[in-house]
């Protein structure tokens, strides 16, 4: 087998850089040609096909399948990206959007704005509609501490699969990072199109959901830290807003982390409600902290945003010094 010239740390470190900006700047490329969709379009096409028997097995072969397309297609970027013909700066950025396509920043944010700014309005129905495109659970009757925690509590889920994790598989393969990030990402989007708890998917999304949690095991966890210190930074430039609690961030997330049903997404979500010292509430699921009196409003998700732009940085710069220092 042929293998392509691999880059090296400062290549590697430099589409890193490339990447962030160009989430940060340009946001989501357009669907005909974003790899995350066509990753979906597989597994969309693949749960058509599934069977009425051994939807268990049917499952595995899923999963397996769409993780073999990513990997080969995050291999072909590699190899077309070491012919030497093309220029360089052409591989770096191309490599950088490749790579991009594996996290989200931009979107996390947009999504907040949105769901702010109608509440902001005073247009709770129209906040409850906005905020159904981001959560699975009824939005119809949620008053406005609630929508507020709904977005909340995505948004800082959403940290960890979509961006810390990618990130710390790219970082850790170094020269094979972005078919590890690839492969964390078609992982990803088999749990959220197949990984769900109901009679329909129980049996044909189990092996995803499993990889799913593994993978996001242990950026959960570390999600917990880069929070508690972004909690310290936003707190330098808030000026008379609201000031996050980083004693609040590491207790409550270390305390509560596992309060949810998934043994990952706990984390994040906890540590945000203690940075913000109130509840974040799922009806019917869970309450993370209920040590607190106060349930969020508008205010909290302008913080969240900062809040986790804050700790998508650091999980950049420990993803840049981390292949820094085993790779160069």
């Amino acid at each position: 087998m042929i293998l392509p010239v691999m880059p090296g740390a400062e290549d590697l470190i430099l589409i890193l850089f490339l990447a962030f900006a160009y989430d940060l700047l340009l946001g989501e490329p357009p669907s005909a040609i974003h790899p995350v969709v066509w990753m979906g379009n597989l597994i969309s096409r693949l749960k058509d096909m599934a069977p009425a028997n051994h939807r268990r097995l049917y499952g595995i072969f899923l999963a397996l399948v769409t993780i073999a397309f990513a990997s080969a297609l995050a291999y072909a970027v590699l190899f077309v990206l070491s012919i030497d013909p093309i220029p360089k700066i052409l591989r770096l950025v191309v490599a950088a959007y490749f790579l991009k396509a594996t996290f989200a920043v931009r979107c996390l944010f947009e999504a907040g704005r949105k769901v702010r700014g109608k509440l902001e309005a005073g247009r709770l129905e129209e906040a409850r509609r906005e905020v159904s495109m981001y959560v699975s659970r009824d939005t119809s009757r949620l008053d406005e501490s609630h929508v507020s925690s709904a977005i909340i509590e995505t948004t800082s889920e959403n940290y960890v699969d979509g961006i810390l994790s990618p990130l710390m598989f790219y970082a850790f393969f170094g020269p094979f990072g972005l078919v590890a990030a690839y492969i964390f990402k078609a992982a990803s989007t088999l749990d959220s199109m197949v990984g769900y708890k109901n009679e329909k998917y129980l049996k044909l999304g189990w092996f995803s959901a499993r990889t799913d949690d593994v993978f996001n095991w242990i950026p959960a966890r570390i999600s917990v830290f880069f929070i508690c210190i972004s909690a310290v930074i936003v707190n330098l430039f808030s000026g008379r807003r609201k000031k996050l609690s980083a004693s609040g961030a590491l207790k409550l997330g270390m305390a509560e982390g596992l309060m949810t049903p998934s043994p990952n997404s706990g984390y994040p979500m906890a540590s945000t409600a203690g940075a913000l010292t109130v509840r974040l509430e799922k009806p019917n699921t869970y309450l993370l902290g209920e040590r607190y009196k106060a349930y969020p409003v508008a205010e909290d998700i302008w913080l969240t945003s900062r809040l986790i732009l804050t700790a998508s940085f650091m999980a950049v710069g420990a993803s840049a010094l981390l292949i820094y220092v085993i790779f160069s």
